[in-house]
């Protein structure tokens, strides 16, 4: 591990090259240049298929921040960006690009611009001319009908610092105006340009988006034509925002300057900075938010706060920004939808950081540059501000407001505000995951129950330690387990203790978390997946029983719930099936996943009990749903099979057979003819000059957003050196310019 952190320490030294400068004696790196403002112009093509580029002039102010005069300026951009022309101050510009490798992330070349000699404390105004080059969209660069965007991570505009610097990228004021495709940004809209005063990083989406403000907070969303938004539904989106927003502000003293904008988007889901939040735009199709996009929604606003309000710098910046925004994520979950739903969202936290707790570096040094990073900063970094919210009571919230005083706040100084809790803070943030606490079976003797602890670390554990009654009583302790010690808790109790749990609060890293309760529940790390197991073995008997006792600890786990009704409904128990099915969509913050599973078991249980329009309707809500392929790939099959066909217009008939003879054409002209630019490039690949026969017969036609539709189809095809295969597919086509074209394949199961 110490080889790693080395190698890491390393690469981001040579990632930095050219904007840093080494601090000797000091162990760091220290900035040269810092950006002052940016002033972007982004001009998008105007037929997505034939122009796949995005045309762009940057224009950035850049402030010498170092202790020498400096004659050289180092830009990081795309590898897919061609440079054209650099002007300093209004002046022509030698400049010279190369590339820079970035560790197994998406590479970037490194333009160096010469420029008159900056004294310290001096500023200059650099313009960069470049177009950007998108051969295939994703999540972070996209040129499309179906919504274009370009975030901070597809390294779209230049900047001096990498986005891979262990102390943080660039963040400063951005003006950004957008060119065509109805442009949306962070900030304050104005005559197409977006201008945001807090510091942030360039971004922008476009698209077909209809604008609702609702209590303050602007939605924005695909939705035209014959399919209208619910207005509650919008109302409920905007009101989790505007609460979290307020919750958010209470708790860091800090208000956001910004317009609060939701964006709903068909992928980037997750990205948020100064006040604007991307989600799956299927939230709005949901009859509620779900699990996912609420905690996307906070943990957003959390970071605009976090980083745009305040600005959050220096080594282990991650563990403020990612793991601060988590914790408090968490805390506004418990206050608006219950415990148990905080619960279920901090044990999914911990199992997906147990995936990676005997790898990860230390927190202090971990950076972008680590395929872990926001895994550990934002899950490990959750488990540090609840064991320093444990500790600190009320004062917690204090101590933060006074960090946040001055709009700045770095892990250093956030380090030096708890002196008291060096020991661990020492653990947690400068070495690697290595405690493992223990905890034995409760044995009862004179009145009294005791039970084994040990610790397996080399810090001593300061934990709660709770015994569950038979008859569900909780008992509390708090109990310190010396480093690499054993111990013991005693609860006095009539009633026989059937469970005990170690750090109960979850506050100590851990490399595994399954020894923290006797008797143990299962083998597994991730208690979802000791239910799922089974079930995967069409084992659903034991599926059943798996799951009920996983849900007598977490009654709102959602996913374990819908697999627990699947097994019923697999027994033939539907009445059991139902009830668990309609408990799920009942809970307060089911996840999108089993929204989905259990408009599905709903729509199959109507379709066995003679419920035929029901079953259509449930079917076609779980495909609207896009949250789960497997869910959607049932709900394809049931609807054919319940020979839901539905209106299908003349423009779907005419693209489904120009379709078929573009695929066995061999063509790749024709090919590219049907799809939209820059997407399902592997799928168009793949057919062209291998398919020998293909017949598509369309079954239903769903429409998704007046953009968007959904057509699901049977499908025979023959491909070379193979035998006739039949299925069924999904394919998602928008509405463009030029016609229907292909911009998705949803589902495609063909043997």
């Amino acid at each position: 591990m110490i080889s790693r952190t080395v190698f890491s320490i390393v690469l981001l030294f040579f990632i930095a090259c050219g904007s840093v400068s080494f601090v000797h004696g000091q162990g760091r790196l220290a900035l040269t240049w810092e950006v002052v403002k940016y002033d972007i112009e982004a001009t998008l093509p105007g037929d997505f298929r034939t122009g796949r580029d995005l045309d762009v002039d940057a224009t950035l102010t850049v402030k010498n921040i170092s202790r020498n005069a400096a004659s050289t300026l180092s830009l990081r951009i795309s590898d897919q960006a061609a440079v054209s022309s650099v002007t300093v101050s209004g002046a022509a510009a030698d400049f010279r690009s190369s590339p820079e490798t970035t560790g197994g992330a998406r590479p970037l070349q490194r333009t160096v611009v010469s420029v008159p000699p900056v004294a310290p404390g001096g500023d200059i105004v650099v313009a960069v001319k470049y177009k950007l080059a998108v051969k295939e969209n994703d999540g972070l660069a996209s040129l499309s009908y179906a919504g274009s965007q370009f975030l901070p991570f597809s390294f779209w505009y230049p900047t001096p610092t990498s986005w891979f610097y262990t102390g943080g990228a660039d963040f400063a004021p951005v003006k950004i105006k957008i060119n065509g495709g109805g442009g949306l940004s962070a900030g304050t809209a104005s005559d197409g340009s977006f201008d945001l005063a807090l510091n942030g990083q360039p971004f922008f989406v476009a698209g077909q988006y209809e604008q609702s403000t609702v209590n303050g907070v602007t939605i924005a969303y695909t939705r035209r034509g014959a399919v209208p938004v619910d207005p509650g539904r919008l109302s409920r989106v905007a009101d989790i925002a505007s609460k979290a927003d307020a919750f958010i502000s209470s708790k860091l003293g800090s208000t956001l300057d910004a317009p609060l904008k939701i964006v709903c988007v068909k992928r980037g889901s997750g990205f948020a900075d100064s006040g604007t939040v991307l989600v799956d735009d299927s939230v709005l199709v949901r009859e509620k938010p779900d699990a996912s996009a609420v905690q996307t929604i906070v943990e957003g606003i959390a970071k605009s706060h976090l980083g745009n309000v305040i600005s959050v710098g220096g080594d282990g910046y991650g563990v403020i920004r990612e793991g601060l925004s988590r914790f408090i994520s968490n805390e506004f979950i418990e206050q608006e939808f219950g415990e148990d739903a905080a619960d279920v969202e901090r044990l999914r936290q911990r199992s997906s950081y147990a995936t990676i707790s005997g790898r990860d570096a230390p927190l202090n040094i971990v950076s972008p540059v680590d395929g872990y990073f926001f895994t550990a900063t934002a899950n490990k970094g959750a488990f540090v501000f609840s064991y320093l919210s444990s500790r600190s009571g009320d004062r917690f919230y204090d101590v933060i407001r006074e960090l946040a005083a001055d709009k700045q706040m770095t892990l250093a100084e956030l380090r030096s505000a708890f002196p008291g809790e060096k020991e661990y803070l020492d653990y947690a943030l400068d070495r690697v995951t290595q405690m493992n606490l223990m905890v034995g079976l409760p044995v009862k003797a004179n009145g009294r129950t005791r039970s084994a602890l040990r610790n397996m670390g080399e810090v001593d554990a300061r934990v709660e330690v709770v015994a569950t009654t038979v008859s569900g009583k909780k008992l509390r302790t708090p109990v310190t387990v010396k480093a690499n010690d054993f111990g013991e808790v005693f609860f006095d109790s009539a009633e026989d203790v059937v469970r005990v749990e170690v750090d109960a609060r979850k506050v100590y890293p851990q490399t595994d978390f399954m020894d923290d309760v006797a008797p143990r529940v299962s083998d597994e790390p991730d208690p979802l997946l000791f239910v799922k197991k089974e079930f995967d073995r069409q084992k659903y008997a034991e599926a059943e029983k798996n799951a009920a006792a996983v849900l007598s600890q977490y009654p709102a786990f959602h996913d374990v719930r819908v697999l627990l009704a699947r097994s019923q409904l697999a027994l033939g128990k539907i009445t059991e099936a139902r009830s668990n099915f309609e408990q799920v969509l009942a809970l307060a913050l089911p996840s999108s996943q089993s929204i989905a599973w259990s408009e599905l078991g709903l729509g199959e249980i109507a379709a066995k009990t003679g419920q035929s329009a029901e079953a259509t309707a449930r079917f076609r809500d779980a495909i609207a749903s896009d949250a789960d392929y497997g869910a959607t790939l049932g709900a394809v099959r049931d609807l054919i099979a319940a020979g839901g066909t539905s209106a299908i217009g003349e423009d779907v008939k005419a693209y489904f057979a120009a379709f078929d003879r573009a695929v066995v054409s061999n063509s790749k002209a024709q090919v590219d003819e049907i799809i939209a630019g820059g997407e399902v490039t592997r799928f168009a690949s793949s057919v062209v000059g291998q398919a020998q026969q293909w017949a598509t017969t369309v079954r239903f036609v769903q429409e998704i957003d007046g953009v968007d539709i959904v057509v699901g189809t049977s499908v025979q095809l023959k491909l070379l050196n193979r035998e006739i295969e039949t299925g069924v597919a999904m394919f998602r086509l928008s509405r463009t310019p030029s016609g229907l074209k292909l911009v998705a394949v949803d589902v495609f199961e063909v043997s």
